[in-house]
């Protein structure tokens, strides 16, 4: 059903982030396809309306401008990743995955027709002035966000280093906007950040899946160990990651796993329909391993918790991901600009689509973050699978479920609980060895 890709190229044209992260297309060859006579009528009535709007609108006006818009409009109501993109916009678009930028330091998405906080970038002008995951941005320089596009409302927010940005945040027991006033700085998204929580635990962040992070994840690891053989343990924290670069989620993956499909995806097109397979990019041993998720842990990130808790190479910790299981194509254009299309829906080894649903972790423990938005709260979401309108009978729960835990004001309880059970499986272990 699913055909293996021996051609890394055919990766280069995918992209799940949550938000702004792209690569460069692959090329499509051009198809015959026959075009119905009420396209052809639904084109000659835009016709007749940009050549009325060119001849009658009191100004005088761009017809580039006109049909840009228009395409932006068509685009954007299909649902909240895909978006039609000005040559501009591409090119700022492509600066993602690089990992730099000028800017304030947020993923956002929209909610309500309202740009949203997906979450702050950790040591960024936006979170050291207390912009929190759900905020609702209601204006950006005076100007109303509502019906503003994901991209206009990037365009604007990024600018050069130390020049000034003034959002006004609405958020639950404020009674009116309050204004932050922010100085743009060179926003350097550090993909991978990590250390050792003891002498026998590692601790490795993935803050977003961008070009390198396979290969610093690697190094990560080598550093940690140094001349030790192996840990005794690694919690993987994949929390408030808003996705990245898809070849990368497979690959951070590929790290820890040595055979089978890591993900697929599907789509209505039988040529959207690829399978991505663990290979002999495995370079870590088995030792226990937990993963962090929360609401803020989207895309790629869902990608990789997906595919170790299928296989159970790892423990997932935490509350339920964002969901966000499409895939979006950057098909170029010929003047520039592109297109950024939802193609696919993808799926983890095991067949599950995370689409609206998000990953359910083996163990829940709350982040006491109640601000995150979710897949299936954004306007216009492709709708979960196999889910009825009528309300189904809940399924018996066999996860575990913490609960009544207390949070100090600096106690990450999640990190502590995964150290906790990380430290009980290696006692557990040494314990069996003495009675077998």
């Amino acid at each position: 059903m699913f055909k293996k890709l021996s051609n890394p190229k055919i990766l280069i044209g995918l992209i799940i982030g949550a938000v702004f992260v792209a690569l460069v297309s692959f090329s499509v060859a051009p198809r015959v396809v026959a075009v119905p006579n009420e396209t052809y009528e639904s084109l000659k009535i835009f016709s007749d309306v940009l050549s009325i709007v060119e001849k009658d609108y009191t100004d005088e006006l761009d017809t580039k401008d006109l049909v840009y818009d228009a395409i932006k409009g068509m685009v954007r109501n299909l649902d909240p990743h895909s978006s039609f993109l000005v040559p501009d916009e591409y090119k700022e678009m492509q600066i993602d995955t690089r990992g730099e930028f000028g800017g304030i330091g947020i993923e956002i998405s929209i909610r309500d027709d309202v740009l949203t906080v997906i979450a702050p970038i950790e040591d960024t002008p936006a979170s050291k002035a207390g912009i929190l995951a759900g905020d609702k941005i209601v204006k950006i320089e005076g100007k109303s966000t509502k019906d503003m596009s994901l991209n206009d409302a990037v365009g604007i927010m990024r600018g050069k280093k130390g020049t000034d940005l003034t959002i006004s945040i609405m958020r639950k027991g404020f009674a009116k906007p309050k204004k932050f006033t922010l100085t743009r700085a060179i926003i350097k998204v550090k993909s991978v950040k990590f250390e050792m929580l003891d002498e026998e635990f590692a601790y490795v962040r993935i803050a977003q899946f961008q070009e390198n992070t396979t290969r610093d994840l690697k190094k990560a690891l080598k550093k940690l160990r140094g001349k030790n053989t192996v840990f005794k343990g690694l919690v993987l924290a994949l929390r408030n990651n808003p996705g990245g670069l898809l070849q990368e989620a497979v690959s951070v993956s590929d790290v820890f796993l040595d055979s089978g499909i890591i993900v697929y995806t599907k789509g209505r097109d039988d040529s959207r329909r690829m399978v991505f397979n663990a290979g002999a990019a495995k370079t870590e041993p088995d030792y226990p391993m937990i993963v962090l998720v929360n609401g803020g842990s989207a895309s790629a990130s869902e990608i990789v918790a997906g595919a170790l808790q299928d296989y159970k190479r790892a423990i997932i910790l935490g509350t339920l991901t964002f969901g966000k299981g499409s895939v979006q194509t950057i098909i170029p254009l010929s003047d520039g600009s592109a297109v950024r299309l939802t193609t696919s829906k993808y799926y983890t080894p095991l067949g599950r689509s995370i689409q609206a649903k998000g990953i359910e972790p083996d163990i829940t423990v709350d982040d006491f973050s109640k601000m995150h938005t979710k897949e299936k709260d954004l306007e216009g979401h492709l709708e979960a699978e196999g889910e009825s309108k009528v309300k189904k009978k809940k399924k018996k729960n066999t996860r575990i479920v913490e609960g009544g835990a207390k949070k100090d004001d600096d106690e990450d309880i999640q990190l502590k609980r995964a150290l906790d059970y990380l430290k009980s499986w290696n006692i557990f272990k040494e314990t069996f060895k003495k009675t077998g």
